[in-house]
């Protein structure tokens, strides 16, 4: 009896982790419905990320070097989390109190002040990084963006999460992390797709075709288990795919 009471306990000490891994799960889904709350209500948010999908396709143009990129990234992301704790300040501030009061304004006051520091910030390190190259686009700076297949396929799949973010916020999902219209995941997974297959037509040979065929039953797989597990509807799925191509291939295509 005590040994089975002790094979009892262990195996409860092993279960912990899972439910641990529960917990983080359900808090990025958490987190996640707050991104597309923010980005469905909020008009700021949504001029934020729409400035912030522009500037990565300038920077293709501009053929921008991986520090440089990153650089943008890091300042793109401190707008957008500025603006967002702006956002829950301001929702925290009316939980408490739905009357005037001077403090009241001067919290919201600071906070859009934040933001607004935020931005200007950004604007001063995009103009340091992109001022050298604006002017005429040329082919030779074309041809370099090309060179770097790696820049490319980054900002097509950033740029097909935050139509997948747009999308889902305009549609009103009750979940958007679990389901929703259209699928991120395979939004992405076809996107990825589709950047393999140019970039390996361009340097992997006679092998191009079986890669780009891998690459495309992986995609597959992804939405097979989208639709399996019941988060997504096949049409959901269909959605995700058809976007994360007609993104991809126009990237690819025009740069």
């Amino acid at each position: 009896m005590l040994g089975r009471g002790k094979e009892k306990k262990n195996v409860e000490q092993i279960a912990k982790p899972v439910k641990g891994q529960q917990r983080i799960a359900r808090s990025f889904a958490h987190a996640y419905r707050g991104l597309i709350y923010a980005v469905r209500t909020q008009r700021n948010m949504r001029f934020h990320v729409v400035v912030s999908a522009v500037i990565l396709v300038l920077s293709l143009f501009l053929g921008v070097s991986k520090l440089e990129l990153a650089m943008l990234v890091l300042v793109i992301m401190a707008v957008l989390v500025t603006e967002m704790l702006n956002t829950a300040l301001e929702f925290a501030i009316d939980l408490v109190t739905r009357k005037y009061h001077p403090l009241a304004k001067l919290a919201k006051d600071v906070s859009a002040g934040a933001v607004l520091v935020t931005s200007v910030a950004a604007l001063v390190v995009g103009y340091l990084i992109l001022s050298d190259d604006l002017g005429p686009f040329s082919l030779e700076t074309l041809e370099r963006v090309r060179r770097w297949p790696g820049h490319l396929t980054l900002v097509t799949l950033v740029l097909v999460a935050i139509a997948v973010l747009l999308v889902k916020a305009l549609t009103r999902a009750p979940n958007p992390f679990l389901g929703g219209m259209p699928s991120g995941h395979a939004a992405v997974a076809f996107a990825g797709w589709v950047a393999v297959s140019f970039i390996a037509a361009d340097g992997a040979g006679i092998y191009a075709g079986l890669i780009s065929l891998v690459t495309l039953l992986m995609a597959l797989l992804v939405c097979q288990s989208r639709v399996e597990a019941g988060i997504h509807t096949f049409y959901q799925v269909a959605a995700g795919a058809i976007l994360g191509i007609l993104l991809a291939v126009a990237v690819f295509q025009l740069f």
